[in-house]
């Protein structure tokens, strides 16, 4: 028995196979495009917010009233000094830090200080000796905080120096100075 051969049927256009592979390799590359161009974008959008570790996510009160936001802080250098008032390094090294604030904000540098002491004392404080960078009350739990950045002792004075990226690039538990801040923002 001979079996029947096939009539003509409805036809497909033909596509000639180097064509054909060559229409799938494009539709490949460009679909990779496209996730890799995503995965890019999504990886800018997380470099570009803080991250969700100390101290950025941190809203602290502020002396005169208002907060301290320190994701407000994040995306340029910052010095981040923690002081009290019943500390006499600490209160000898703020106006070491008040003139690095001058002389560098113009140039992006930020300073911020956080207070390891009680409301109180810390308004009286500023009201005889003002500050122009930024002031948070962290209470006793700066301790802890300051301890999170490498602050093995919790003791004070203790400054860590954040890059734009909001890495800590140094460290410094003791008095610091003018000088060896210039020091390390010219570093960066």
């Amino acid at each position: 028995m001979t079996s029947p051969t096939p009539g003509p049927g409805p036809t497909t256009p033909s596509v000639p196979a180097g064509r054909s592979r060559r229409l799938w390799l494009a539709a490949g590359v460009a679909l990779a495009a496209g996730g890799a161009g995503l995965a890019w974008r999504r990886q800018q959008e997380r470099a570009a917010a803080p991250p969700d570790t100390p101290p950025w996510p941190l809203v602290l009160p502020r002396p005169e009233g208002g907060e301290l936001r320190m994701a407000a802080l994040w995306g340029k250098p910052l010095v981040l000094n923690f002081w009290a008032t019943w500390c006499p390094p600490c209160i000898e090294e703020l106006p070491e830090l008040e003139r690095f604030h001058q002389a560098w904000s113009p140039r992006g540098w930020q300073v911020a200080g956080l207070a390891v002491d009680a409301p109180t004392p810390v308004r009286e404080f500023l009201a005889r000796q003002p500050l122009s960078f930024p002031v948070g009350l962290a209470g006793l739990d700066g301790s802890a905080l300051s301890r999170t950045l490498g602050n093995e002792r919790g003791a004070l004075p203790f400054t860590a120096v954040f890059d734009g990226a909001g890495r800590i690039v140094q460290r410094k538990l003791g008095q610091t100075s003018f000088g060896e801040l210039e020091t390390w923002a010219r570093q960066l």
